[in-house]
């Protein structure tokens, strides 16, 4: 059996609705044929089901339509038990096809004839860039350069925590190059709220607390800092520091803790922040749940340093969160995270 290529579609007459369509979910019905999309086509070829498009076997196919990447992903699905659809116009209805997908997944079980979808997939090689406003309700399909896959699902996570703290007033705080430190702090600040640390060989029990930048900026700004020169000193000597990032790095902190979540460094995990949800004692801390970096709204992210930060994030047991931050000081968040389909 053979199909024409046609207007960027594989047409396949005879019997090809009930060979295709009716018993394994390829194409959409046309008569008593079928219409591919060239992903489609291209399993059939390699499956030996179609013996040729237009003349072309299945590597010239390839070559002609250019769909090599996406028939990997397609074929990974397949071979995995899963029906599964191009997410174009007239393949899938209107509300699933979503410009931000390339694939649509069906449960094991379900096809293109149920109303239930597993996974809107998206498709790039590993040199692609990925627009952040492009992710957050796909599974992002990597295609490396030796054709193995890695899938990250893609989400829009509630950042929220229940830590509550009644800041106090007035403490006096002393800026020095690139911290802050508080010779007399009320314990609360660091053992309850979790702010700054305490300076090296005076251990946890009282003793001057040192504080970040960020953690000084958001405490000026809340009063609690008696600081010359005010919050105003702390922020130009952050942008001084790390120029513009700062303001977003702070927007950040400030928003995390006002939904109740503690960030602290995340530094040594190559992350801006890591986060506490739940904080009634450091001594008595669990684990921080996830790694955050700061990123502009407009971000494009490498699918390798994506893969890179994920992979930390789950071997120090985190999820992995991105705050893409507007010049408004408004927050997207992007959560992301490695599956197995």
């Amino acid at each position: 059996m053979e199909g024409t290529l046609d207007g960027g579609v594989v047409r396949v007459g005879g019997d090809a609705r009930q060979r295709f369509y009716d018993s394994s979910g390829y194409g959409r019905p046309d008569g008593a044929g079928v219409v591919l999309a060239p992903v489609e086509a291209a399993h059939l070829l390699f499956r030996d089901d179609l013996d040729a498009v237009d003349g072309m076997d299945l590597g010239k196919f390839l070559a002609a339509t250019d769909c090599v990447v996406r028939f990997l992903v397609y074929k990974d699905f397949r071979e995995r038990g899963f029906y599964l659809s191009p997410a174009r116009e007239g393949w899938v209805d209107a509300a699933d096809a979503r410009t931000d997908a390339d694939l649509v997944v069906y449960p094991q079980g379900n096809g293109p004839w149920d109303d239930e979808i597993a996974y809107r997939v998206r498709v790039v090689g590993e040199r692609a860039a990925v627009p952040a406003n492009d992710l957050g309700s796909v599974v992002l399909a990597v295609v490396d350069e030796e054709s193995e896959i890695t899938y990250l699902d893609t989400a829009r996570p509630e950042m929220t925590g229940s830590t509550d703290y009644d800041h106090p007033t007035g403490i006096a705080a002393d800026l020095l190059e690139d911290r802050t430190v508080l010779w007399n702090p009320p314990d609360d600040l660091y053992e309850r709220a979790f702010y700054g640390q305490r300076l090296a060989g005076r251990g946890a029990d009282g003793g001057p607390l040192q504080l970040s930048l960020v953690e000084t900026a958001f405490l000026a700004q809340e009063n609690v800092l008696d600081l010359d020169g005010g919050a105003e000193t702390v922020v130009e000597r952050g942008r001084a520091v790390e120029g513009e990032r700062f303001d977003r790095r702070l927007a950040v902190y400030a928003t995390l803790r006002s939904e109740g979540l503690v960030p602290k460094t995340g530094f040594k995990f190559g992350a801006d922040f890591r986060t506490y949800a739940d904080v009634e004692s450091v001594d008595n801390l669990g684990h921080s749940e996830f790694l955050v970096r700061v990123l502009p709204a407009e971000y494009a992210f490498g699918p390798r340093e994506l893969s890179l930060d994920v992979r930390l994030a789950g071997g120090v047991h985190k999820r992995m969160a991105f705050a893409l931050t507007h010049m408004n000081e408004d927050i997207d968040w992007l959560a992301v995270e490695r599956i197995t389909p």
